[in-house]
């Protein structure tokens, strides 16, 4: 590498755009750690640490949107920071791009069935409820494939505070999926066992109905 070339790339990494990319990745896993550990966690009629259900539901939307922004920013700053020559078309098309092809095609990949989960759920009424909840399955592997495409390409892996936010990132999401398919997910409610126990009682037995 020629001494231009290596001030160039030293002056790319230290770029705002750089900083912007690096940053709105880190945004985006968190975020997309909270969209999936809401959509695993909610369940109709159980509240969620004491919130109602639509409250859930509309924080999973809202957050789900940010995502989409953040996810933007960090495809335009990539696309323009000359570092990874990118190209737009390489956040769509999976491992088509110069740079780390592999890495940034997980990527492109990821957000392929974000973009696959945000369609459908805008024709929803149109495509029926049991096509969008199929889709919709691909968050659980958008998540992965976006947390890959992180630890491939991310200048920050090796610091602690990654490490750390990456690791918490997959507790979370792990430890929503462990209880999701527990039997304590699925047991009855003790509010909807009250209130059936109510029911029945205020039922008069048969013999007394006339």
């Amino acid at each position: 590498m020629s001494p231009l070339t290596g001030v160039t790339a030293a002056t790319s990494a230290g770029s705002p755009l750089w900083y912007f990319n690096r940053a709105t990745g880190v945004v985006c896993l968190l975020l997309l750690t909270v969209v999936v550990v809401l959509g695993i966690l909610v369940r109709r009629s159980r509240p969620i640490v004491a919130a109602p259900r639509f409250v859930v539901a509309a924080v999973h939307r809202n957050a789900s949107l940010l995502t989409l922004v953040f996810l933007a920013i960090h495809i335009v700053t990539g696309v323009l920071d000359p570092y990874v020559s990118l190209n737009i078309s390489d956040a769509v098309l999976p491992f088509t791009a110069g740079y780390r092809p592999l890495w940034v095609g997980l990527g492109a990949v990821s957000l392929d069935l974000m973009l696959a989960i945000v369609v459908t759920s805008l024709l929803r009424q149109r495509i029926g409820v049991r096509a969008w909840r199929l889709v919709h399955w691909a968050t659980y592997a958008s998540w992965p494939l976006a947390l890959a495409h992180g630890l491939g390409t991310g200048s920050d892996i090796g610091a602690w505070w990654m490490i750390a936010l990456t690791a918490g990132c997959a507790v979370a999401v792990v430890g929503s999926v462990a209880w999701r398919v527990s039997a304590s997910f699925w047991a009855p409610e003790p509010i909807g066992q009250a209130l059936s126990a109510a029911g029945a009682r205020s039922v008069p037995p048969r013999h007394l109905v006339r």
